[in-house]
């Protein structure tokens, strides 16, 4: 992510409540231990990976790789630590900051995922 720590929301691909926007620019605004990879909104713990709707990845494909508004799903959790008001969640190459959960069940599964791993993974 640059330095101005600014993502752009392209707001005809889905609509997004004032909640996530508010929060997308709250995490945004934040700082953090390390360099973060992307946001996450909408976000859940699917067995070891994160899934959730991308803003700000620092490697958007011109093809729309990795693009604002897309789905994704990360690679396997290896930490998972709160940093200031956010969750951020560390993979093998990418620090993924979780802007808001999914509704009826997203932040359960966060708490469900520390506790089966418990303290196996760093940070957690």
């Amino acid at each position: 992510m640059s330095d101005d720590k600014r993502v752009e929301v392209d707001f005809y691909t889905k609509r997004y409540s004032d909640f996530d926007l508010l929060r997308i620019a709250r995490a945004v605004g934040q700082k953090y231990e390390d360099d973060v990879t992307a946001f996450l909104v909408n976000a859940q713990i699917h067995k070891t990976t994160a899934v959730g709707v991308v803003f700000g990845h620092v490697r958007q494909g011109p093809h729309g790789r990795f693009a604002d508004g897309h789905l994704i799903q990360t690679s396997d959790i290896l930490g998972v630590k709160k940093e200031g008001r956010f969750w951020v969640i560390t993979t093998i190459h990418s620090r993924y900051v979780v802007a808001t959960f999914r509704r009826g069940g997203g932040r359960r599964s966060l708490r469900d995922f520390r506790l089966q791993v418990g303290n196996r993974y760093l940070n957690t």
